[in-house]
């Protein structure tokens, strides 16, 4: 990086990561909270009965990794979300271009999901997750939280990115190796 990093720079690289990932913190403790409150444990509802079958809210306890994989590995992730919260945070501030917002927003919410689940385990020695979406007699995903849809989600995100951008550099390249051979045969 050829740019000195400065208090300024550092906050202008950091504040939509570290904002993104307060916001999802935030949503998920708000909506964790609401459910240990409201419903006793594996009991469960329907808030739109019209999507009745298709979106039900469920209280579980999930000992494992998002959507219930990985069942009993509670330093494992822990450790995990700690690696790759910094790994986000060093990326962010030494690697991405200024001008990669959307991309830094992404960063945030995997970040702040990680780190959702974490304060859970921490606290709890579990993640509550309480969303159960799918097609009736076809297939459920399980339980899920505001967290896990927050990393799925940045993760998702990011691949698409990636692979936008990947398309786009190909098509520059083919247009200027395309630019180029016009060029040279105009010259004979």
């Amino acid at each position: 990086m050829s740019e000195k990093l400065s208090e300024g720079n550092l906050a202008q690289r950091l504040w939509i990561v570290l904002v993104t990932a307060g916001v999802v913190i935030g949503l998920d403790r708000w909506t964790k909270e609401l459910i240990r409150a409201a419903m006793p444990l594996h009991s469960s509802t329907t808030p739109i009965p019209a999507l009745e079958g298709y979106l039900s809210f469920q209280h579980v306890n999930n000992y494992g990794a998002a959507f219930g994989i990985f069942q009993g590995g509670r330093i494992f992730f822990t450790i995990i979300a700690f690696v790759v919260s910094a790994g986000i945070l060093y990326y962010a501030i030494r690697h991405l271009p200024l001008n990669e917002n959307f991309v830094r927003l992404l960063l945030g919410l995997e970040m702040g999901g990680a780190i959702g689940n974490v304060i859970d385990r921490m606290e709890q020695g579990f993640v509550t997750d309480f969303i159960v979406t799918g097609i009736p007699g076809v297939y459920y995903i399980p339980n899920w939280n505001v967290a896990d849809s927050a990393v799925v989600g940045g993760v998702i995100g990011l691949a698409i990115v990636i692979l936008w951008q990947d398309i786009q550099a190909a098509r520059q390249e083919k247009a200027a190796q395309l630019a180029g051979g016009s060029a040279e045969s105009t010259e004979d």
